[in-house]
């Protein structure tokens, strides 16, 4: 029997899941969780044109690239998502790198906003899973905001003032999911991908086991 799943589990499609929230409520220490505790979770790396910050990797935090293979990427459409970004940096998904991981049945995590999302979802409908988090309240957001210590009160007033247009887009995400407790937040989620990981698009090689029990009925009359 163990040999069986075994065997389901090395031929199933992985999914890519995208995690989009306000700033503040918690989907970077969130991320960080479902990375450390399912080996089976990669972090999608993207690529950009701006210069590496001191301290990042190469192919950790980013593909740092310039603007002429940028170019070249779009007009191949190997971005699976893109977006330039207001300080004149440009972003992008690549494809290659995510089919890398989902074709061998291993799941991919975005940190990634509705925009993004909803260009993931027009090129890959069946692969893509959403997942929204919402504030318990948005004075709760801002003093959680204000505690973690890392922004200015400017900075936390941009913040703030885009809330409402980053949560707009919540219905249009699969899973919407109230931060109030960071561990049930974490355990629900890991229930979403369980489940999700069952689904009949992502077993592939249901197909071939479903065949051979159909033939072990026809043998055995």
């Amino acid at each position: 029997m163990d040999e069986i799943i075994d065997r389901l589990k090395k031929v199933r499609k992985g999914a890519m899941f995208i995690i989009e929230a306000p700033s503040g409520t918690g989907k970077g220490t969130i991320c960080k969780e479902l990375l450390r505790r399912d080996p089976n979770i990669k972090f999608s790396v993207s690529v950009t044109t701006r210069k590496p910050r001191e301290g990042e990797v190469e192919g950790v935090d980013y593909f740092f690239v310039s603007d002429q293979q940028y170019d070249e990427f779009l007009a191949q459409d190997a971005f699976y998502e893109h977006v330039d970004s207001q300080y004149g940096s440009r972003y992008g998904t690549l494809r290659s790198e995510v089919d890398s991981f989902i074709n061998v049945g291993q799941d991919v995590l975005f940190d990634m906003d509705w925009a993004g999302a909803r260009q993931m979802r027009q090129k890959a409908p069946d692969d893509v899973v959403t997942i929204y988090l919402l504030p318990p309240s948005i004075k709760e957001l801002r003093k959680r905001l204000i505690n973690r210590g890392t922004d200015s009160m400017e900075v936390i007033e941009q913040r703030m003032s885009i809330i409402l247009d980053k949560i707009s887009h919540w219905d249009e995400f699969d899973y919407v999911i109230v931060n109030v407790n960071l561990e049930e937040t974490i355990t629900k989620i890991q229930k979403i991908i369980s489940g999700e990981r069952m689904r009949r698009v992502r077993q592939v090689g249901l197909k071939g086991f479903v065949k051979e029990l159909v033939n072990e009925v026809k043998n055995s009359n």
